[in-house]
């Protein structure tokens, strides 16, 4: 994994790959901003070594096109308010308006463009779309962890088309998991949510085989529940995995929902 240094940053237009899918309540206003924060340590890098253009994309939720409530402006004004910094919020994330945009703004570095999934391309790893945002930067860099399992367009196809590094969160957060071949703590408790099991699956597969316990939260924790014959009501369950989620109780973990 290559991580991003001073040479590759330096006078360079850098496409930077985050996890801003972060909870907006009714008035679109952000309810934790713990993602937002875990990004600025790289922002701040790139900023002290002389990045010339800081154009950050991410997705928010699941809209299926364009939806001006999983618009990303209200994380632009945010992500102004922590930096300090005047942050440009451009309404589409690919395109020759987006372009000429951060171009015409000389005196501006730090760009934030719209929802990646707005564009159907972003899931399904179009590589058109990624030749696209590709078209914006000369280095891409991935900060985005808890994205990097996806097939997205953002996250694999743009490798393809610009040279590619680790951000400084993701490089963080790699090395955590790598401490855990190396040496596990007893008792080791994992506590794992999100509203897919087929996602994590392979992840809880491996913590089956390591830790002592295994809590699930959200989605996850119904589609086990009712594998295991709970009565979870009309709650999230993914029923295509109800065979995989009932073998997970013959493992030396124990699972806790």
């Amino acid at each position: 994994m290559k991580i991003i240094n001073n040479e590759v940053v330096n006078n360079k237009k850098i496409l930077l790959r985050v996890d801003y899918n972060v909870d907006l309540d009714d008035k679109r206003e952000i309810i934790s901003d713990f993602r937002i924060r875990a990004s600025l340590p790289t922002i701040n890098f790139l900023i002290a070594n002389n990045a010339q253009k800081i154009i950050i994309i991410s997705h928010l939720g699941r809209p299926k096109g364009k939806d001006e409530n999983l618009s990303l402006k209200p994380i632009a004004e945010h992500l102004s308010h922590l930096l300090k910094k005047e942050v440009v919020f451009i309404d589409d994330c690919i395109g020759d308006k987006v372009k000429q945009t951060i171009e015409s703004n000389e005196n501006r570095k730090i760009f934030l463009l719209e929802n990646l999934r707005f564009y159907e391309g972003e899931e399904k790893n179009d590589e058109t779309f990624a030749k696209e945002l590709a078209k914006l930067a000369d280095v891409y860099v991935n900060d985005a962890f808890g994205v990097c399992h996806r097939l997205n367009a953002s996250v694999a196809a743009i490798t393809k088309f610009l040279p590619s590094y680790a951000g400084l969160l993701l490089e963080k957060e790699v090395n955590n998991l790598s401490r855990l071949k190396e040496k596990v703590e007893r008792p080791f408790v994992v506590v794992l949510g999100g509203a897919k099991i087929s996602t994590k699956l392979p992840v809880i597969k491996k913590f089956l085989e390591i830790a002592d316990y295994i809590l699930l939260g959200g989605g996850l924790a119904n589609t086990v529940c009712e594998a295991w014959g709970f009565n979870v009501g009309k709650s999230l369950v993914e029923k295509e995995m109800l065979e995989e989620a009932k073998a997970l109780g013959s493992s030396k973990a124990e699972l806790i929902l």
